[in-house]
C-alpha cells in the first residue's frame, strides 16, 4: 500500500523559506512520477511541481525561480524547497504519486495521480 506523509509546513513571513518533505512508503521515489499540489481556501487544488521517474522536473509558472523539487532516493523522500514566499502561496500542500503500473513521466493534472498525502499547511504572512 502506498502512503505519503508530508511535513515541514508552518507560518512564515513573506520573503521567507520553507522546505516541505514527503516521506513515501510502498513506492520507490527513484522511479516514480511525483507531484506537489496546493489548495487555498475556496479554491480548487492546483498544480505546483512535478518530477518524473528519470528526474526531470516541471514547475508551475507561479513558482518558477522560487521553488525547487528534489528527491533523496536513500531516504525515499521528496522535497519542495520554497523560497521568496508570498502571501498568495498560502495553502495546504499535498504530495502525490502515480501507480507503478502507469508511466512515470511529468504530469500536471489532478487526474494523472493515484495516491495523495494528507497535506501540510503553509501560511505566509505579509
Amino acid at each position: 500500500q502506498v502512503q505519503l506523509v508530508e511535513s515541514g509546513g508552518g507560518l512564515v513571513q513573506a520573503g521567507g523559506s520553507l522546505r516541505l518533505s514527503c516521506a513515501v512508503s510502498g513506492r520507490t521515489v527513484s522511479s516514480a512520477a511525483m507531484g506537489w499540489f496546493r489548495q487555498a481556501p475556496g479554491k480548487e487544488r492546483e498544480f505546483v511541481a512535478a518530477i518524473s521517474g528519470s528526474g526531470r522536473t516541471l514547475l508551475a509558472d507561479s513558482v518558477k525561480g522560487r521553488f525547487t523539487f528534489s528527491r533523496d532516493n536513500a531516504k525515499n523522500t521528496v522535497y519542495l524547497q520554497m523560497n521568496s514566499l508570498k502571501p498568495e502561496d498560502t495553502a495546504v500542500y499535498y504530495c502525490t504519486t502515480r501507480s507503478e503500473q502507469r508511466y512515470s513521466g511529468l504530469y500536471r493534472q489532478f487526474a494523472d495521480y493515484d495516491y495523495w498525502g494528507q497535506g501540510t499547511q503553509v501560511t505566509v504572512s505579509s
